[in-house]
């Protein structure tokens, strides 16, 4: 499975970066072609020459060697792998990844990298414990940072705790599941997501709430189990995703053209808080406020993308998800929703102020489908977007 691949290995400063060279040497026994950078705080526990030696590969060190960059500059090292695996992967590289900081060739490959990147950290249990450190991590699994560890266990400092590098054998069953295709290989995968703007004038404009959180996060599961995925935004909070291609819009109109012109697809999520309706007359100067006097707008429906996708005669795609944000009757109005657009499932939450899920981290669905609804717990966007996007996989494939 590993044969014949390409990785890209940041070897980063700790006591674990000895396990590095089991690493490189088990991983040749692979038939895997190990590219190794060294930081130079690696230098201070591994030595060029072991890893040289060991990889068969030149060792890169610097961001500003001129040799090095005349041979392979570091652009082309960084999408010259199958994957980039960060091990040890220590809190100041955690810091640097999250942060977007790119001032040495090590933070610089992965900020240019295209491929993508899998982490095995190891630090002090108070490091790993850090709220920084923690928000780093959330960050990263965020923008799709795969992770391997740390474990739970003694550390050369003395104390024990999670921090740990994971063992060699761990890490090198987490690079086979990062190179294994998922099971959406090869599907194309339309998700709508965030609010849409309507404008009143050139300043005001009708919108939501919505943060465009939970969208994103399916974009990212779905691409995670290698679909295509085209993902149409409104003015979201939340930027997009990497690894899928975006299409920004403003408006439900505009909106519904960029989804006409993505299609065909093989699965819709329609995770979009689109605005049910827009003003007809939209100012072109900014409306002026006059003494006892209100403006009145006059308003008109927008397109209902859901219902006319879920209605295609021809080009539907197999699988077509619906979001239902309700604040009373959640159930009974989503399972409506569902037969009225004709969707062939609707994911439907409580958006009441009390539960405090729109514009936040986590989200309590039902699943609604044509054999009754399926209560998830509540957890975080993230989690229900990867239970989701299995879902999804399971019925495209058939599993």
């Amino acid at each position: 499975m590993l044969n014949g691949r390409t990785i890209l290995l940041i070897i980063g400063g700790g006591i674990a970066a000895f396990k590095s060279l089991d690493l490189i040497r088990r991983l040749r026994e692979e038939g895997v072609r190990v590219l190794p950078v060294l930081t130079k705080a690696a230098e201070e526990f591994v030595t060029p020459l072991s890893v040289s030696a060991l990889a068969a590969e030149k060792v890169y060190r610097d961001l500003f060697d001129l040799t090095d960059e005349a041979e392979m500059g570091h652009i082309e090292l960084s999408r010259a792998a199958d994957l980039v695996v960060v091990s040890p992967a220590t809190a100041d590289l955690l810091g640097k990844m999250a942060g977007g900081l790119a001032n040495d060739l090590a933070s610089t490959l992965l900020m240019a990298t295209d491929k993508p990147v899998l982490v095995a950290p190891a630090m002090n249990v108070r490091m790993w414990e850090h709220p920084a450190c923690q928000r780093n991590v959330s960050t990263l699994k965020s923008d799709g940072v795969l992770f391997v560890g740390p474990e739970e266990g003694s550390m050369a400092c003395g104390e024990f705790g999670p921090g740990r590098l994971s063992e060699v054998p761990d890490i090198i069953a987490a690079i086979r599941s990062a190179l294994t295709e998922g099971p959406l290989k090869g599907k194309h995968i339309l998700v709508t997501s965030g609010p849409t703007h309507e404008p009143i004038d050139p300043v005001r404009y009708i919108a939501n709430r919505s943060s465009g959180a939970q969208g994103t996060a399916i974009a990212k599961a779905l691409r995670d189990l290698g679909a295509d995925v085209s993902f149409v935004t409104g003015p979201a909070d939340v930027p997009p995703p990497r690894g899928v291609r975006v299409i920004s819009v403003e408006t439900a109109r505009e909106m519904k053209a960029a989804v006409d012109a993505a299609l065909p697809a093989d699965a819709a999520v329609f995770a979009a808080a689109v605005a049910d309706w827009r003003v007809v007359s939209e100012s072109g100067s900014k409306i002026k406020k006059e003494q006892g006097k209100l403006p009145v707008l006059e308003f008109s429906e927008n397109p209902d993308i859901l219902a006319r996708v879920s209605q295609m005669m021809e080009g539907r795609p197999r699988l077509v998800v619906g979001f239902a944000a309700e604040t009373d009757d959640v159930i009974a109005h989503a399972t409506a929703k569902r037969k009225r657009k004709g969707c062939d499932w609707i994911v439907a939450n409580d958006v009441s102020p009390a539960t405090g899920i729109m514009g936040g981290a986590e989200n309590a669905v039902t699943l609604i489908t044509e054999r009754g609804a399926e209560d998830w717990p509540r957890m975080g966007k993230d989690e229900v977007a990867r239970q989701l996007a299995h879902r999804i996989a399971d019925h495209l494939t058939g599993s």
